[in-house]
């Protein structure tokens, strides 16, 4: 097992509402090399508090790959484009992995650096 190295990879987890909105999104972030690969998990029932009650419903789930240096940017991005006033947008280190595919996302975004 790979490790990252000085946690400069994480994964994103963005959710959004309709399967377009995920679509966008993802291809927003993919076009301008902002992620090197999203997968897009459909259907996530959410539960969560918000307005003071807990409220509930379903959503999409990017799941972005990317370099913890591009998080601002990605960030600034999916606020412009996405619908709900509090974008859920959270980013998780990744301390190890497959170095091969570790390797794969550095060379994916290199010209970002």
């Amino acid at each position: 097992m790979a490790k990252a190295g000085d946690n400069s990879y994480v994964v994103l987890f963005i959710t959004t509402g309709a399967d377009e909105e995920a679509q966008l999104i993802s291809r927003v972030l993919l076009e301008q090399k902002k992620a090197a690969c999203i997968n897009i998990v459909p259907e996530v029932s959410s539960l969560f508090w918000w307005k003071g009650k807990i409220d509930s419903t379903h959503e999409s789930l990017l799941v972005v790959k990317t370099k913890a240096s591009l998080i601002g940017e990605i960030v600034q991005l999916v606020k412009e484009v996405h619908s709900r006033d509090v974008p859920e947008i959270i980013a998780l280190p990744i301390v190890g992995g497959s170095r091969d595919y570790l390797d794969w996302v550095g060379k994916e975004l290199e010209e970002e650096e």
